[in-house]
C-alpha cells in the first residue's frame, strides 16, 4: 500500500516536473528579493551583466526590435486561443474539464513569465540602487530646496534653448544619430561613474510607436530581448532623454526615478547642447510640477519667466499628447501604476517625478554647478 502511494506521488511529480521547477524557482526568487544587498552583489553586478550583455550582443545589431516581434507573436497567440474558446462555447464543447485545462495553461504561462522576467531583469527592482552608489543622503526636501533646484534648472533650460538650433534637433530624425549619441552620452560619463558604462548597445525605434501614443508610453525596456525601445513619433527634442532613460533600465536601474536620474547623469555633460536641453527640459518638467503642488504662486512666477522658445516646446508637447487622449489611456495608466506598485514603487506613476529628490540630494552633496 505504501509503495503504491509513493509510486503515485512519484508519477504525479514526474508528469508535473515543470510545475514543481517553476514553483521552486518562484519561491527562491521571492526569498532572494527580500535582501537588497544580496541582489545588488550577486544579481545586479553578478549574473545580470552577463545576461544583459549577451542579449544585447545577440540582437543589438539587428535594426528592428526582436522584442516587439515577440510581443506581437504573444498577442496573436492569445487572440487565437480566445477564438478557440469562443468556438468551443458556440459548439457547446465548453465544460468543467475544458475550463480547468484553460486555467492551468494560463497559470503555467503567468508563472513562467514571472520567473523569466525576474531572472532576466526584474530582480533589479529589489537592489540597493544609485543613491547608495553615489553616497546621497535621501531626505525629505523643503519647498525652499525645491525652489532653488527649479531656479538652477530653469537657468540651464533658458541657456541651452538659445544654443540649440534646428539642424541639431533635426539630426535626431535620423535614428542612427539619436541612438549613437545616446550611447555616447554614457561613454562620456562612465570615466566618472564606472557603474554607468554601457556596452554593447541595443536601442531601437518601437514598432508600436503610434500605438504608444494611444496607450500613453514614450519608451520601454524589453527584459526578454534586452532591447530598449523609443517611441520615435513624440516631439523630437524629447527623444534624447527618453533614449537615455531606457539605457538606464538596461544598466539595471529598474525603478523609474533611478532610470531618470541615470539618464540625467549621462546627458548633462553631453557635447551636444541639444542633448543637454532634452534632459533639462524633462527634469524641469518634473520639478516645476512638484513646485506647483507645493507652492503654485512660486511655480507660476517661474513659468512666466521661461524663455518663449521653451514655452513653445512645452506647448508642442501638451498639444501632441492632447491629440491622442482617449478612453483607453487612463485604464492602461492605472494598470501600469499597479505594476509599478507591485515592483517596489509605491507611488506608482508618480515614481517618475521622484527624481526630484535625487536631484536635490545630488545638488546638496556636490553643489549647484554639478547640475
Amino acid at each position: 500500500m505504501v509503495n503504491q502511494f509513493l509510486s503515485r506521488i512519484y508519477q504525479t511529480i514526474r508528469k508535473s516536473w515543470g510545475w514543481v521547477f517553476l514553483i521552486v524557482l518562484a519561491i527562491l526568487i521571492r526569498w532572494f528579493s527580500l535582501y537588497p544587498s544580496l541582489v545588488e552583489h550577486y544579481y545586479t553586478y553578478g549574473l545580470y551583466p552577463i545576461i544583459s550583455k549577451t542579449q544585447r550582443f545577440l540582437v543589438g545589431w539587428i535594426p528592428f526590435s526582436i522584442g516587439d516581434l515577440f510581443y506581437a507573436s504573444v498577442l496573436i497567440f492569445f487572440i487565437i486561443k480566445l477564438g478557440r474558446l469562443l468556438k468551443a462555447i458556440l459548439r457547446r464543447k465548453f465544460n468543467v474539464a475544458y475550463l480547468w485545462k484553460g486555467i492551468k495553461q494560463v497559470l503555467f504561462f503567468c508563472l513562467s513569465v514571472y520567473v523569466l522576467f525576474n531572472l532576466l531583469w526584474g530582480l533589479n527592482y529589489n537592489r540597493i540602487g544609485i543613491a547608495r552608489q553615489l553616497g546621497l543622503n535621501m531626505k525629505k526636501y523643503s519647498v525652499e530646496e525645491l525652489d532653488t533646484l527649479t531656479a538652477v534648472l530653469q537657468r540651464r533650460l533658458n541657456t541651452y534653448i538659445l544654443l540649440t538650433n534646428s539642424l541639431q534637433r533635426d539630426s535626431f530624425y535620423k535614428k542612427r544619430n539619436l541612438f549613437r549619441e545616446s550611447s555616447e552620452a554614457y561613454s562620456e560619463v562612465s570615466p566618472e561613474y564606472a557603474f554607468l558604462k554601457y556596452s554593447p548597445k541595443s536601442i531601437k525605434p518601437s514598432l508600436f510607436s503610434y500605438a504608444g501614443n494611444i496607450l500613453g508610453f514614450t519608451g520601454y525596456y524589453n527584459p526578454f530581448s534586452g532591447e530598449a525601445q523609443v517611441n520615435t513619433t513624440v516631439p523630437v527634442f524629447t527623444q534624447p532623454f527618453i533614449a537615455c532613460h531606457e539605457i538606464g533600465h538596461q544598466l539595471g536601474y529598474g525603478k523609474e526615478n533611478e532610470a531618470n536620474f541615470s539618464g540625467f547623469l549621462a546627458c548633462r555633460r553631453h557635447p551636444s547642447v541639444a542633448f543637454r536641453y532634452s534632459v533639462y527640459f524633462d527634469m524641469y518638467n518634473y520639478t516645476i510640477g512638484e513646485l506647483f503642488r507645493k507652492d503654485s504662486s512660486a511655480a507660476k512666477n517661474f513659468v512666466d519667466s521661461l524663455n518663449p522658445l521653451v514655452k513653445k516646446d512645452f506647448k508642442e508637447v501638451r498639444e501632441f499628447f492632447n491629440r491622442y487622449q482617449n478612453p483607453i489611456e487612463p485604464i492602461i495608466s492605472w494598470m501600469y501604476s499597479g505594476y509599478l506598485k507591485a515592483n517596489r514603487q509605491p507611488a506608482g506613476r508618480e515614481t517618475y517625478s521622484q527624481v526630484v529628490a535625487f536631484l536635490i540630494a545630488y545638488q546638496k552633496k556636490f553643489g549647484k554647478d554639478s547640475l
